[in-house]
């Protein structure tokens, strides 16, 4: 196990994450524990059936993976990483009526071409 202080997390973050890959880390404000950083592969679990799908969809939604990068984290393709977003709720076009609009006249115009 290894420990880091905030200021060494933040001028050199590679050696904190190799250590989580073997051992948590534990990122130290002052004299205070304030975060652990785990390795993904340490900490097992990844491998069951649909974590990584959940774990993808979950990013996607908070806006920390676009919609393919979703996919390729999830092991699935696009219309299946589509489709697990929808049935959960989970919009995968992101826009206003008025942007919506638009776009279909846009479309509208260019199927007119």
């Amino acid at each position: 196990m290894h420990a880091v202080n905030v200021s060494t997390l933040k001028n050199n973050p590679t050696q904190a994450l190799q250590w989580a890959a073997q051992s948590p880390v534990w990122v130290m404000n002052r004299d205070r524990p304030q975060a652990v950083i785990t390795g993904v592969d340490s900490a097992g679990g990844m491998d069951a059936p649909h974590v990584k799908l959940a774990m993808a969809a979950a990013l996607f939604k908070d806006g920390g993976l676009s919609l393919v990068r979703g996919a390729k984290l999830a092991g699935c393709s696009l219309g299946e990483f589509m489709r697990y977003l929808s049935m959960h709720g989970i919009p995968v076009i992101d826009m206003t009526e008025e942007e919506a609009a638009q776009e279909i006249a846009n479309l509208d115009a260019w199927l007119q071409k």
